[in-house]
């Protein structure tokens, strides 16, 4: 199967599903569910499904068995509504990349922070009074210039 079907096809499942999800699932385990994307398989036996819960109260594990007992429901739904032959057996993956993402912002933040306390706190070594001709470079000050 072509790398472009393949991608269209896994764009329509995450489509599909993200709708049902979030309006015919009725597990309250669930809850609201960012599906981030879709790995359907070469032989399109299987699809892997990968989600963040969006403001759930309950933990990752919690809405990842809710959404493997909506399974069978969810691929009936899938195979219907994209009127295809087999629909692909569904594996739900929690998309740990969200988390991993907002932790190394946080570190990125924190990073800047420091640099930012650090470099006020220093008191200026050059001792310069604002003038022009002070903020020169030393090389400029004595008149000759490098090519």
């Amino acid at each position: 199967m072509s790398q472009a079907r393949t991608q269209r096809i896994e764009a329509e499942i995450q489509r599909v599903l993200a709708a049902l999800i979030a309006r015919e699932v009725k597990d309250p385990r669930v809850g609201n569910v960012t599906i981030t994307a879709v790995s359907v398989a070469a032989d399109m036996g299987t699809a892997r499904v990968y989600f963040t819960p969006f403001a759930s109260r309950a933990p990752a594990a919690e809405v990842q068995r809710g959404l493997t007992h909506a399974g069978g429901f969810l691929r009936g739904e899938l195979g219907r509504r994209l009127r295809l032959r087999h629909a692909p057996r569904l594996e739900f993956v929690f998309d740990e990349s969200v988390e991993g993402a907002a932790r190394l912002t946080h570190l990125i933040d924190q990073a800047v922070a420091g640099d930012r306390a650090g470099a006020a706190a220093q008191p200026d070594a050059a001792g310069d009074s604002g003038d022009p001709a002070s903020m020169a470079a030393p090389e400029a000050q004595d008149g000759s210039e490098r090519r």
